[in-house]
């Protein structure tokens, strides 16, 4: 399983929430998963992005990632994108384009106001996570 494919299955498996799921990823295992559970969670910040993060700063005992890779089923929003530099992972690639709210290049590029090194692989597994989401949204309503 490629770890696209990973977090798409965290995707899936979430309830009453916007199905994203992400995963961090360093010396190619994976060390962080998580799904967004702001409503589980009753905290605004309880993104998919930012609870792998949290995750993966814990298990590796520090705050630069700067060696590991996130994957994430939706383009990260600017709370999140700003995070993911901050956090100085190496390399993003997600699958659904967020042309609302996404900060990595569809809405607006936060990487252009700060001193990033970030690569950014949009389209990862596009229709699948597509269909997680337009699903997802269909039962929210």
């Amino acid at each position: 399983m490629n770890f696209m494919e990973e977090a798409i299955d965290i995707a899936k498996k979430v309830k009453g929430e916007i199905a994203v799921g992400a995963v961090v990823v360093k010396d190619n295992t994976i060390i962080a998963l998580a799904a967004n559970s702001k409503e589980l969670d009753n905290d605004v910040t309880s993104h998919a992005e930012i609870l792998a993060l949290r995750k993966a700063s814990k298990k590796l005992g520090r705050w630069r990632l700067e060696d590991c890779d996130l994957y994430v089923t939706l383009e990260p929003c600017p709370m999140c994108a700003w995070a993911i530099i901050n956090s100085r992972i190496k390399n993003v690639y997600f699958g659904s384009y967020d042309t609302n709210y996404g900060a990595l290049g569809s809405k607006l590029d936060l990487r252009q106001i700060a001193n990033s090194k970030l690569k950014v692989y949009g389209g990862i597994m596009e229709k699948e996570c597509d269909k997680i989401l337009k699903e997802c949204f269909k039962d929210l309503r």
